[in-house]
This record gives C-alpha cells, sequence and structure tokens, in this order.
C-alpha cells in the first residue's frame, strides 16, 4: 500500500515538475505576464508540497532495517526517481530566478525576448495541478516578492536534498534498472518495423514482382528487335 501511495504521488511530482519546466521557459517571452508569474508560482509550491509528502513515505521504509531485498530495492528505484525530480526542479528554480530578475514585468530594464510564442499556459498548469482553471488572484506587482519567496524556497529544496543524503544513503549507481533504458520506446517501433518487413515480403511475392518480370520481357524484346532492324538496315547500305 505504501509502495503504490508512493508511486501516485511521484507520478504528480512528475507531472508537476514538466509543468514547471515548461512554464519556465516562457518566461521573458512575448506569452509572459503576471498570470504566468502567478501559475509558475502555484505550480512550484505544488511540486513542493508533493516532494514533502514522498520524502516522509519514501524515508521510513529505507531506514527500516527489517525491510526485504526485493522490497527495498523497489523503494530505492523511487527514491532515485525522487532525487532526480527535486534535482530538476532545483535547477528550473534557480532557472526562473535569474530570468525573473533579468525580465521584470513592471519595470523593464530591457525589451522582452519575442520568441514567438503566444498565448497562455494557463491550460498546463491547471492539468499539471489536477484543477479545471486557475484564478488569477495576485495583486499588481507581486512579481518583486515572489522573487525573494523564490530566493527562499530555492534554498528550502537544496536543504531537503542535503536532508535527504544524510538521512538515507542510496548511492545512484548502485540501483539497478528493471528494464533497459528506452526500451518503452523501442517496443512499439519494433513491431512496426515487423510489421513493415511482413507487408514488403507480401509485396516482393506477390502481384508486383510478376509485373516487373513482363516489363522487364518487354523491354528486352524491343531491345532485341531494335537490335535486329540496326543489324538489317546495316546490310542493305
Amino acid at each position: 500500500m505504501a509502495k503504490e501511495e508512493c508511486k501516485a504521488l511521484l507520478d504528480a511530482l512528475n507531472k508537476a515538475t514538466a509543468c514547471y519546466h515548461h512554464l519556465v521557459l516562457t518566461v521573458g517571452g512575448s506569452a509572459d505576464s503576471q498570470n504566468l508569474r502567478e501559475e509558475l508560482q502555484k505550480t512550484r509550491q505544488k511540486a513542493q508540497e508533493l516532494a514533502v509528502a514522498i520524502r516522509a513515505r519514501l524515508t521510513a521504509p529505507l531506514r527500516d532495517r527489517g525491510l526485504g531485498a526485493e522490497e527495498r530495492a523497489e523503494f530505492e528505484r523511487l527514491w532515485v526517481a525522487f532525487s532526480g525530480c527535486l534535482d530538476l526542479l532545483e535547477a528550473d528554480m534557480r532557472r526562473a530566478l535569474t530570468l525573473g530578475t533579468e525580465f521584470p514585468l513592471n519595470k523593464p530594464l530591457r525589451p522582452l525576448v519575442r520568441t514567438g510564442v503566444e498565448g497562455g499556459a494557463a491550460n498546463v498548469a491547471a492539468r499539471a495541478l489536477s484543477a479545471r482553471s486557475l484564478r488569477h488572484e495576485a495583486e499588481r506587482g507581486f512579481d518583486v516578492e515572489d522573487l525573494h519567496q523564490l530566493e527562499r524556497e530555492i534554498l528550502q529544496v537544496g536543504e531537503m536534498i542535503h536532508d535527504m543524503e544524510m538521512k538515507v544513503n542510496v548511492p545512484r549507481w548502485t540501483v539497478q534498472a528493471r528494464q533497459a533504458a528506452g526500451a518503452e520506446l523501442l517496443a512499439r517501433p519494433s513491431a512496426d518495423v515487423s510489421s513493415m518487413r511482413g507487408v514488403s515480403v507480401e509485396q516482393r511475392t506477390g502481384p508486383c514482382d510478376l509485373s516487373k518480370a513482363l516489363a522487364a520481357t518487354i523491354f528486352s524484346a524491343v531491345l532485341l528487335a531494335a537490335v535486329a532492324l540496326a543489324v538489317c538496315v546495316a546490310k542493305l547500305s
């Protein structure tokens, strides 16, 4: 039960982290706005809430010395995936801080980057937060205060990562994956290739081969007739 709950929470954290990464890439672009900054704030806070919950549920079983080998291996895989999500989240938070500082909304020091991307990203953020829509209630100019809050949250995430490494020592290089990297991506294309090979074999053994043979025969007959005609003309001349 605890393992399934951890998997569900980790899946939600993956979605929130991916959404936050997508939103950060639009900071400073033509789609940047106060609504975007608010969506960034809500998404990263949701990701941090999920991270706190996952850390509490993974730390206890991994520190249990009586845990079975198979169960421990599974929890270690979840722990490594969780650590990777936190590393990506911290990196994107630092990127958001840099871009937000370089491109303030109210008193821009330089023009925003015209990336050609238009439209809001509220639908993406709403899906990651499991909400139908996002209500934008922040006051004008909140982005300056949000940058200071973002700095504090970056330190909190860094402390969380350090605390995790101190409480649970799971070297990433010691955790073995269940399947090869990209196996789920290669499974379906391989099936498609095999089906294409089957179709190509049928084409070689079907009516297409007969038509090619007939065309080759006609071409050979025409060529022989042309050669014979050329020989006759040469003799008559």
